[in-house]
């Protein structure tokens, strides 16, 4: 996650990893890529620079990997998040496939018949190990292609020292609370009360939580889109007049802001509130601030649910390795290489028990509320395969809505509308 998003050990992982995995009579079995014995794996780079680059993980794992596996090779390319979809995109259209790719959305390629499923690879500790709500959001029709790999969750944080000197003594737990803290926060000088960023970086994550807590959501139940729905117009009315309109955003337009500024702004101590992900407990103290966390604040109370954020891994068929792609991935979920990676980048892990023994250390009590959100969160629609066009046009549209004469029923009925075209051509 470049970091994006969005994080004593039990020995159930490393009993899994030692389980023969669980196969069925579908896809190819022979082991190496191509038959060379070498596992071909693709990985988005986590860090922010040489010093903790993803590269460096990956290539201990690999090793450690080896070590246990004489007649399995892994040969791991990490690139930034800004290249790693297109470099694995462009893989596959050459017919040069990677064996494993660790990337941001799998729906495209498990349409196509690409990818292997879940119960083709892994063995039953491992699959069955998956934290409920995450494995969810890795299926395609109820059958699970996209594994899982790290997670984050969303909560409001809010600087202690400027909430202290504007009088506020809690954090917000419903919508009014936070206008009212806002409009304190602004009263006091503080040049950005709330951090709204709804530019093109992540604003369908923002969005995301503004829907959730006002009563809606990207899709519903069924998993239909409901991006039109009363609820949503509503949040972005109540949005565009009682935050944007009363100026309590700062001086910048929402649809201009990334997230990264916000989060910068945070750190130089600008931002009162904003909503915000693991990440961002890493370089606030680096920068002296002060903060706290709390629940998303919703309509009346506390928002119903947060978002949750999952990046994934997947296999692909082209080069048939799928029982070496099992053995490596029951490693890969062993409860200490999740924990190592989750530690590194202050991430969530994936699985029950890796999950369980960060729970139970006092080390990572500052993940704990994170945590708490990931069992009830609700991830991006990354089942469906229109997800990311529709994604790109929330990029471009959403932040209109809180301008100034902004309709957010116009642009969101033009969202849906374009949701609804491509779920009935199958995209």
């Amino acid at each position: 996650m470049q970091r994006r998003r969005f994080l004593g050990l039990t020995t159930a992982g490393v009993a899994a990893a030692a389980a023969a995995p669980a196969l069925t009579a579908c896809g190819g079995g022979s082991a190496g890529s191509s038959g060379d014995g070498v596992l071909k794996v693709v990985a988005a780079d986590y860090g922010d620079s040489a010093e903790n680059t993803s590269q460096k993980y990956w290539d201990k794992l690999a090793r450690a990997f080896e070590s246990k596996n004489g007649d399995i090779k892994i040969d791991v390319k990490v690139y930034s998040w800004t290249e790693v979809d297109k470099r694995v995109a462009g893989m596959v259209k050459n017919g040069q496939a990677p064996d494993i790719a660790q990337i941001g959305a799998y729906a495209d390629y498990a349409a196509a018949g690409k990818l292997y499923r879940a119960d083709q690879m892994l063995s039953i500790p491992t699959q069955a190990g998956f934290i409920t709500s995450i494995e969810h959001a890795g299926e395609v029709s109820r059958v699970q292609y996209g594994l899982p790999f790290v997670a984050s969750a969303r909560v409001l944080f809010y600087n202690k020292k400027l909430f202290d000197a504007a009088g506020i003594s809690s954090a917000p737990t419903s919508w009014d609370e936070l206008k009212q803290a806002a409009v304190a926060l602004k009263a006091n000088g503080v040049r950005i009360p709330y951090g709204l960023p709804l530019g093109p970086e992540e604003c369908q994550a923002e969005t995301m939580m503004w829907m959730l807590s006002g009563g809606g959501g990207y899709t519903d139940t069924n998993g239909s889109y409901t991006i039109d729905s009363a609820q949503n117009i509503k949040t972005f009315e109540w949005l565009r007049d009682e935050l944007v309109g009363a100026g309590l955003t700062g001086p910048g337009s929402p649809a201009h802001t990334n997230r990264q500024d916000v989060f910068d702004a945070f750190t130089r101590g600008e931002v009162g509130m904003l909503n915000g992900h693991p990440t961002l407990m890493q370089q606030a103290p680096g920068h002296g601030i002060k903060y706290a966390t709390a629940p998303l604040p919703g309509r009346k109370g506390k928002s119903r649910a947060t978002m949750g954020v999952a990046d994934w891994l997947m296999a692909f068929k082209q080069n048939g390795n799928r029982q070496s792609i099992g053995r490596f991935l029951d490693f890969v979920y062993s409860d200490q290489n999740v924990l190592d990676f989750a530690t590194e980048y202050d991430l969530l892990p994936v699985t029950t028990s890796a999950s369980a023994a960060m729970r139970a250390d006092h080390d990572y009590k500052r993940l704990w509320r994170f945590l708490d959100t990931l069992e009830s969160a609700e991830f991006y629609p990354a089942d469906k395969t229109s997800w990311a066009s529709i994604s790109k046009l929330i990029k471009e549209k959403i932040g209109s809505t809180v301008e100034k004469g902004g309709d957010p029923a116009s642009v969101l009925g033009e969202i849906q509308r374009e949701a609804d075209a491509m779920e009935n051509a199958g995209t």
